[in-house]
Order: structure tokens, then C-alpha cells, then sequence
């Protein structure tokens, strides 16, 4: 789009929107729907997309692990102040969470997480990581650039926001509960509503997939130490092996699931680790194993995190072995199960409509994944939805977490566009009808 009809696009809106809120009169349904199409519009132009693209692409090569988000951090700030956007740092450690409209009621909130992976990237490109055992493998740096794409349209339309949009860049979403710290640092309190969003490479580009309830499930890691007594491979009379022991503890946890859970009630533990012993012929005085356990509803996982001790002990005993099980809470929580509130579903079903097409909106079945966006859902009414980005033409996509993750950064627009316009909406929407659209005072922050 030539940069003279990008300006008109501007303005043609601003005059919709002198329309559109009037100081006396509630918005007006079929001006409200123009809003998902125009920010998208704006999103995909040249010199929007390539600054989102461009910051992308900053955070992928310097990737950094949960709590340790300085230089991302850093990068966020310097953003937000040439945007204008006034923000509180550090939260969290290393979050930063923004402010765009009045600073007055209503508050809704916009999310996106900013820690890497200990992984090294196996995908060979311009923009490779630059850290040796650090990637962004999980899209977090797509979901940075997108939220400040986001910023840049609220701040440009900021005539349209009728209260107060927060901005979270949340830190330490893998596994470190980022989230919980966030809400425990007070910035989210007087928030009546966030949404977040995930990048998918399990659906086509331009789809928007959630659903209402449960959508996530609840998480836990733990790890045992069976002890024995170690010795002669070739005496195991004279030993209490550890390994034998381990191994038995394993297959009587999957029977957890098997056969003491309700098929009805998904649940699912997984051994993701064993280490135990270094010589083919020496049996090792003890062996660790460590794992993780999800189930859909708290009463579950809370009877799946006790029988999980009870078997780790029990068989550890059978097997003449000792066995301590610890579930290092204080540095990696356990995440709730993600649950969408109903009525924020409708309101982006709704958006996500006007914006993409009813075709392009799929419902999901829940997954046995885990999002730390939980936490936000157990304290305000929230929504988490993914954003389908494969396309077969641009590469293969492997799912999240592998060293050969791509991101499509075509859906950079439609995750910023989808953003700004789900939260300006939303405050339209549920705005005191006496708001004046002159009001612009941030004593409430």
C-alpha cells in the first residue's frame, strides 16, 4: 500500500470513529465490526509489518530463559518509549507492563509471554540464534512482537479506547509460573478481563481456534531418588538394585492413568527422565527419575500428586530400595488448568468473526498442554486462544519445543490486529455510557 493511500486509510477511519463514539451515545453495532478489518489493514502495511518482523527477529537471535529477560526486557521499553505508551519496570523481575487510554475504568489486558528455551536451534537461517543452548522455540517471540504491534495500533487509534488497555509482557511462562508473580505483584488488580494468544503450527494460516471451559490442563514436574546399595554386576545377591526398582516404579505409575482414573477424566503422567549409573557393570547405589502429571480438574490432580508418591514409595519398599519424591514447587509451580470464561469466548468469537470469517473459526478439543495463563484465570475472567500459522509453501512446521520450530511471520498482523481490536471492543463495549472520550487522566494507574 502506497505510503499517500496508508494516511487516507487513516484518516477515512478517524472520521469513523468521530462517528463511532460520540461523548453521548453507546457505539454503534455495525460501525464496532469495521474495527477487527481496519486494524488488520493497518498491521499489514509495509512499514508495520517490517518493524514487527524486525523485532521478532531481535528477540530470536538473543533468546533468553525465564527471569533472565534483561536485553528482551530492555528491547520492550525502548519500543514502548518511542511509541509513547507510559509502563511500570521491572514487574516480575524482568516484565513490563504498559498503559494505553485514560488511565479510568474499565481494564482489560492483552498478554504475551517472552522466555526462551534451553534448547540449541537446528534451523539453519539469517536470524539463528546467536546463544549457544538458548532458542525460541515455542513462538514467545512472535507473541513479543505482536503485543507491541498491538501498542502501535491502540497508540495510533487511541481515541477509540473508552478506558484502559494493560499491556503484559509477562516473563518466565516455561515452567516458571511468570504469570503467578505477575498477579502476586499487584499491576493486574483492577484488570477486569485479559486475553492471550499462542501461535499454532498445528492449524492453517488465518485461523483463530479456542473454545469455552477448559482448555488446558493443570501441570506438575516432580522427581525420586531410589536408593539402594550399588555393587558387582556380576554379584547382584550382594546389592539392592536401584535400576530394577526404578524401573517397576514406572510401569505401576502409568497404571494411574490406566486404571485407577475415570476414562472420561484425562489425566497423564509421564517418566521424562532417568539417570542412574555410568559402567555397563557396575550397579549404582541410586537412580533419579523425573517426570510430569497434568490432569482437567484440580480435584484430579490433586489425588494424581498424592497416589504419585504413594507408588514411588511403596514399590521403592517392595524392592528392599528407599525413595524420596520432591515436586520443587518454589521454582517450578504447578500450573491451574486453563479455564475460558464463557462470555469473553463469545466476545472474541465475535471479533475474531468480523476480522477473519465465520469459516476461519474453529472450536478445539482441550489439550493436554499446560499454559501458566491459568493463574490469570483463576483470579479474572480470561481468555486464551491459538492463531494458526501453517503453511506448507514456507517450510515445515514442527510442533513447539523442537530445535527445528519456525515461526510464519505473516501472522504477525493478524495476531497484533486481533489483539487491539478483541480488548478496544471490549472496553467500547462495557464502557460507562457517561465516559466522555476527552477524558485522559491516569490517576487510577
Amino acid at each position: 500500500m502506497p505510503q499517500r493511500s496508508f494516511l487516507n486509510l487513516i484518516l477515512i477511519f478517524h472520521i469513523l470513529i468521530s462517528l463511532l463514539i460520540p461523548s453521548s451515545s453507546s457505539p454503534i453495532p455495525d460501525e464496532l465490526s469495521q474495527i477487527p478489518s481496519f486494524f488488520l489493514q493497518y498491521a499489514q502495511h509495509p512499514e508495520v509489518f517490517d518493524w514487527m518482523v524486525g523485532i521478532r527477529r531481535k528477540i530470536h537471535e538473543n533468546p533468553e530463559l525465564g527471569f533472565q529477560e534483561f536485553e528482551t526486557s530492555k528491547l520492550i521499553r525502548a519500543e514502548l518509549d518511542r511509541l509513547g505508551v507510559s509502563y511500570e519496570y521491572p514487574v516480575a523481575i524482568t516484565g513490563v507492563v504498559g498503559f494505553i487510554g485514560t488511565g479510568n475504568p474499565p481494564f482489560v489486558a492483552i498478554r504475551a509471554d517472552m522466555d526462551a528455551l534451553p534448547l540449541q536451534e537446528g534451523v539453519e537461517w539469517e536470524h539463528k540464534s546467536k546463544v549457544p543452548g538458548k532458542m525460541h522455540a515455542c513462538g514467545h517471540d512472535a507473541h513479543v512482537a505482536m503485543l507491541l504491534g498491538a501498542a502501535k495500533i491502540l497508540q495510533q487509534n487511541s481515541r477509540l479506547i473508552q478506558g484502559t488497555v494493560v499491556l503484559v509482557f509477562q516473563p518466565a511462562e516455561e515452567g516458571g509460573g511468570g504469570a503467578k508473580k505477575m498477579l502476586e505483584a499487584g499491576v493486574l488488580d483492577k484488570v477486569d478481563a485479559i486475553f492471550g494468544l499462542h501461535v499454532s503450527s498445528s492449524y492453517p494460516f488465518g485461523m483463530a481456534i479456542s473454545k469455552p471451559g477448559p482448555i488446558l490442563a493443570a501441570s506438575g514436574f516432580f522427581e525420586a531418588v531410589i536408593g539402594g546399595k550399588g555393587g558387582h554386576a556380576a554379584l547382584p545377591q550382594h546389592t539392592i538394585d536401584p535400576i530394577l526398582a526404578a524401573s517397576n516404579i514406572i510401569v505401576s505409575l502409568q497404571h494411574l492413568v490406566s486404571r485407577e482414573a475415570d476414562p472420561l477424566d484425562s489425566q497423564v503422567v509421564t517418566i521424562a527422565k532417568f539417570q542412574g549409573g555410568g559402567a555397563f557393570n557396575v550397579i549404582p547405589d541410586s537412580v533419579t527419575i523425573g517426570g510430569t502429571f497434568r490432569a482437567f480438574s484440580k480435584e484430579s490432580f490433586i489425588q494424581l500428586k498424592q497416589r504419585i508418591v504413594e507408588v514411588i514409595t511403596n514399590q521403592a519398599k517392595v524392592q528392599r530400595c528407599n525413595a524420596t519424591v520432591e515436586f520443587n514447587e518454589d521454582q517450578k509451580p504447578f500450573f491451574p488448568v486453563t479455564v475460558n470464561n464463557h462470555n469473553l469466548y463469545k466476545h472474541f468469537r465475535t471479533v475474531a468473526v468480523d476480522m477473519l470469517g465465520t469459516k476461519n473459526i474453529l472450536d478445539m478439543q482441550p489439550l493436554m498442554g499446560a499454559e501458566d495463563f491459568g493463574f490469570y484465570g483463576e483470579v479474572i475472567p480470561g481468555l486464551f486462544y491459538f492463531l494458526g500459522m501453517k503453511n506448507e509453501t514456507v517450510g515445515k512446521f514442527e510442533q513447539g519445543h523442537s530445535p527445528y520450530y519456525i515461526v510464519n511471520e505473516d501472522v504477525l498482523p493478524y495476531g497484533a490486529a486481533l489483539q487491539a481490536s478483541i480488548a478496544t471492543r471490549y472496553l467500547l463495549e462495557h464502557s460507562p455510557k457517561s465516559t466522555s472520550t476527552k477524558e485522559h487522566s491516569h490517576d487510577e494507574l
